[in-house]
């Protein structure tokens, strides 16, 4: 069963994001689409052939983590895009200010999380174990992901995320992503 590429085009037109960035980033997203799709067929063709033992099955293997997560992780980013406030009220405000002291330390810990330098994401995780939120930096698609823990934010801090509206004026671009975050969607995948 092949991945189907969304359509976030109701995007276009949010503040702080050009049309251009928006169709950019789309374009981008949909590569991962396509490669996971291509990565999946290939991997089963060799299987099939009975080359599951080869560097190429390996290699395959190996690559499939980046264009699998590179997918996935702008579907997360695209899903919690779209300014609906934070209810001040309800259970993620309420575990933030639980797990940061405030939610004023969570924002100031995610902003400085993604304003390291470097490419990556910056991602708000909850630990279904224990029920904490953490801020991660994940570098690349398919690193350094704490084993189990849920996405609940994701901010893209690769320079295509900003360079075209912001260049190297990255703490603007993380003022607009905040500005236009769905609190409901980041609200929703608190478990």
């Amino acid at each position: 069963m092949a991945y189907t590429a969304k359509d976030y085009s109701a995007l276009v037109g949010m503040p702080g994001f050009s049309e251009a960035l928006l169709k950019n980033h789309f374009t981008l997203y949909q590569g991962y689409v396509a490669n996971t799709n291509k990565v999946l067929d290939l991997l089963g063709a060799l299987l099939a052939d009975g080359k599951a033992g080869t560097p190429e099955y390996a290699e395959l293997k190996r690559r499939l983590g980046w264009e699998f997560d590179g997918m996935r992780l702008h579907e997360y980013y695209f899903e919690n895009l779209g300014a609906k406030p934070l209810n001040p009220n309800g259970a993620l405000a309420r575990k933030l200010a639980a797990d940061f002291g405030s939610y004023e330390n969570w924002e100031k810990d995610f902003k400085a999380t993604g304003a390291m330098r470097g490419i990556g994401w910056t991602i708000l995780y909850q630990d279904p174990m224990n029920g904490r939120l953490m801020n991660f930096w994940i570098n690349e698609h398919d690193t350094s992901h704490p084993a189990g823990c849920v996405p609940l934010l994701i901010m893209d801090v690769f320079e295509h995320a900003f360079l075209l509206d912001y260049g190297l004026k990255r703490a603007d671009y993380i003022s607009a992503f905040f500005a236009n975050i769905d609190w409901a969607a980041v609200e929703g995948r608190l478990k």
